[in-house]
């Protein structure tokens, strides 16, 4: 069984600490909070094998750049899967429209790339 390197970038950590404040600070669960971070970070780690189990978003942009969808819990856990490694790009609200929020960020991206 081939096992991958799960690398999980800035923008995704930045998104689970935002989640991790929203439900500690604004909700006043940092019990609640502190277990629903550690949820989604056990299940990003079983991406170490097979993780193409999970599909491939449907919308052309994302499906065009082998964008992969899990579900942990109500949050949405983005990646992309190279010869060995799995990267783990973004971790989004499953209710919020995920579809535009990751043209935005990819757009961004793009356009923070091309300016260095």
């Amino acid at each position: 069984m081939d096992r991958y390197v799960v690398d999980i970038t800035y923008e995704a950590l930045a998104d689970m600490e935002a989640l991790y404040d929203h439900i500690a600070k604004k909700l006043l669960a940092p019990e609640n909070a502190m277990g629903q971070y550690n949820r989604i970070a056990d299940a990003i780690l079983t991406l170490d094998t097979f993780p193409d189990r999970f599909g491939i978003f449907e919308g052309e942009s994302e499906h065009s750049l082998g964008i992969h969808r899990m579900m942990a819990d109500n949050y949405l856990v983005c990646y992309v899967i190279d010869p060995g490694v799995v990267t783990v790009t973004d971790v989004l609200y499953g209710a919020s429209d995920v579809h535009k929020r990751l043209q935005e960020r990819y757009m961004l991206r793009r356009q923070e790339k091309s300016d260095s």
